[in-house]
């Protein structure tokens, strides 16, 4: 348990500082181009990447405690038994696509290592990229953890 708390911290961390160093960055291009006609050259590049970041992180944390956007009719419409098996299929279907998702993301990454793609002036961009199956690969994990304690909780 202590370690799903450090887990947990961690992300909320990595979210709030992603999330203010990037609203920072913003802000100054903004006060630079407006204020003094000039800019940082990189910065545009970077807010992009870091929009890229918040977006997979946020997907994610919202992973750890299901709370992605849903429409769950079966819980309310079916039995309760009932609706508590549809909900094991839809959190295994939903660990099949982010793995899937986590595996083309990861032959992206491969792919743009290989051609040596670049980003902000001459950083690999695979290094910017990994968030990708990262990602997706926590997704699905916690998914199947989900859908197999449910499983385990039909059992008993």
């Amino acid at each position: 348990m202590r370690a799903e708390a450090i887990g947990r911290w961690l992300e909320n961390a990595l979210l709030v500082t992603l999330f203010a160093a990037l609203m920072l960055l913003a802000v100054t291009q903004i006060a630079l181009r407006n204020v003094w006609s000039a800019g940082l050259p990189w910065a545009d590049g970077l807010i992009r990447i870091g929009v890229l970041w918040i977006a997979i992180l946020g997907a994610v944390a919202a992973s750890r405690d299901g709370k992605h956007i849903a429409i769950n009719l079966a819980p309310r419409l079916l039995p309760a038994h009932w609706g508590r098996r549809v909900l094991i299929v839809v959190e295994a279907f939903t660990a099949v696509v982010a793995a899937i998702m986590a595996w083309h993301a990861w032959a992206f990454v491969r792919d743009s290592r290989a051609f040596g793609d670049v980003m902000l002036g001459d950083w690999p961009a695979w290094v910017f990229q990994a968030v990708l199956p990262i990602g997706f690969g926590l997704v699905a994990y916690r998914y199947l953890l989900r859908a197999f304690g449910r499983i385990v909780g039909e059992i008993r």
